[in-house]
């Protein structure tokens, strides 16, 4: 299971919807749509600013990860983008590793 951030930006149709159904009313849709997958939601927030929506969930993949962005997207109500969060832990694994690179130029 991986932690994702969904963000995402209400087209005028979607907040049309979010006016007539509520915040509340939406947290349980989309939370119903990551939990169907087999995920989990850690927080969700509404937000003023470039992205009107922040979620940070639990999902058993990439691939269901980007179905889920996609799934919505084509919805039209809300334009996605998905961000893949990395642990503390696995940063520490990545500086550990050696990697062989050449700068452009060098």
């Amino acid at each position: 299971m991986g932690k994702y951030l969904l963000q995402a930006s209400y087209t005028q149709a979607g907040l049309s919807g979010l006016i007539e159904e509520g915040g509340a009313s939406r947290r349980a849709a989309l939370t119903a749509t990551i939990e169907g997958v087999g995920g989990s939601v850690e927080a969700l927030y509404y937000a003023f600013g470039a992205c009107d929506l922040f979620i940070i969930a639990d999902l058993p993949d990439d691939a269901t990860a980007a179905a889920v962005s996609l799934n919505i997207g084509a919805a039209g109500a809300l334009n996605t983008s998905v961000t893949v969060l990395v642990t503390p832990e696995t940063v520490d694994e990545a500086v550990a590793k050696n990697i062989s690179y050449r700068a452009p130029g060098a």
